[in-house]
């Protein structure tokens, strides 16, 4: 059976929301690590604007013929579309083991 990871990057607090409409999606779970991200910037006028850089990284390996349906519902859980939410996109996975219980 051929995997891909489906990663999503998403505001902090987030995640868990996120992952439970994958599992609907039919993910079988995900794991969720915690980052920090350098993008933001913040114009001179707003310095005492504080801007959250913390986020939350979402990362579902599934069956291939799985991805784009929990891809799709992760970008619209995540409201990634909009500016600023978040970032999404899928790996292939060339090899893999732990999954099945078979060891790959």
């Amino acid at each position: 059976m051929e995997y891909e990871a489906v990663v999503a990057i998403v505001e902090r607090g987030k995640a868990n929301d996120v992952v439970k409409k994958a599992v609907e999606a039919g993910a079988n779970g995900a794991t969720i690590a915690f980052g920090r991200g350098s993008g933001e910037h913040v114009l001179s006028f707003f310095r005492s604007l504080q801007i959250e850089p913390a986020k939350e990284i979402i990362v579902v390996i599934a069956p291939r013929e799985r991805v784009d349906g929990i891809f799709e519902v992760i970008v619209e859980a995540a409201r990634i579309r909009e500016k600023g939410k978040g970032i999404a996109f899928c790996l292939p996975i060339a090899r893999i083991a732990g999954i099945g219980g078979d060891g790959g």
